[in-house]
């Protein structure tokens, strides 16, 4: 299993970048990184999932994005800053994931277009992804919403399988379980999912974008079209 945002940076870079890599399995419920934190690691995940989210004064918390394997945390780093601002970064499937230091890759962004040229490229995407969301939830229902959370927690994980509770669906898209719940019921009366002991299975997946808002194929494009496809891995 590979990272697509490494595979996306050219060989000589990755290749010295390698030689650094800490591979980590990573539980549900690991803090990466917290608001104010100073980015030292960048995180490349394989198999986790991890959100990105914002908590009110009020500690309510809401879901802005979701870094996989086709993403990345840390990339403030990047930016002109070296610490978080407001978001928190929380693994929330557990997993496999990559870690090296900033500093690396930080001093090849600074002397390769080529380099910059990626990293700029995966910063549009993700501000593609969140600004997306923000439509999204302000103009589609529940159920669209909820089916195109799903195809995106599976493309990042690269399963079927997901390991998801109703309850953490709700929180991830602002509503009460029990709405998530009704609207799990009725994918699962089409066939398109599966609930069972805390795991969602995916058993349409072509069915489920039929349901899923048009959100998941502008954002899946749009990453496609500044990072391209998906490479082999190395």
């Amino acid at each position: 299993m590979q990272n697509h945002l490494l595979e996306a940076l050219p060989p000589d870079v990755y290749r010295r970048l390698a030689r650094r890599f800490e591979h980590l399995s990573i539980k549900r419920g690991t803090v990466l990184h917290e608001p104010g934190d100073r980015i030292r690691h960048l995180y490349f995940p394989l198999t986790c999932l991890v959100s990105i989210t914002i908590t009110t004064r009020d500690g309510e918390t809401a879901e802005t994005g979701v870094a996989g394997n086709r993403e990345m945390v840390g990339v403030n780093a990047f930016m002109g800053g070296s610490e978080t601002t407001q978001t928190r970064y929380a693994v929330q499937i557990p997993g496999d994931a990559i870690k090296v230091r900033s500093e690396p890759l930080l001093r090849a962004f600074n002397r390769s277009k080529p380099v910059r040229d990626v990293l700029l490229n995966y910063t549009q995407a993700m501000i593609a992804q969140i600004s997306q969301n923000a439509a999204c939830n302000r103009l589609h229902g529940v159920k669209q919403r909820y089916a195109r959370w799903l195809l995106e927690v599976r493309d990042r994980i690269s399963s079927d399988e997901l390991p998801l509770t109703r309850q953490f669906a709700g929180e991830m898209l602002g509503v009460r379980r029990a709405t998530v719940s009704d609207v799990s019921l009725l994918l699962e009366k089409d066939g398109l999912v599966s609930v069972r002991r805390g795991m969602t299975y995916i058993d349409d997946g072509e069915g489920l974008e039929a349901v899923a808002c048009e959100c998941y194929g502008v954002v899946k494009r749009e990453h496609e079209r500044l990072l391209g496809a998906r490479k082999p891995s190395r």
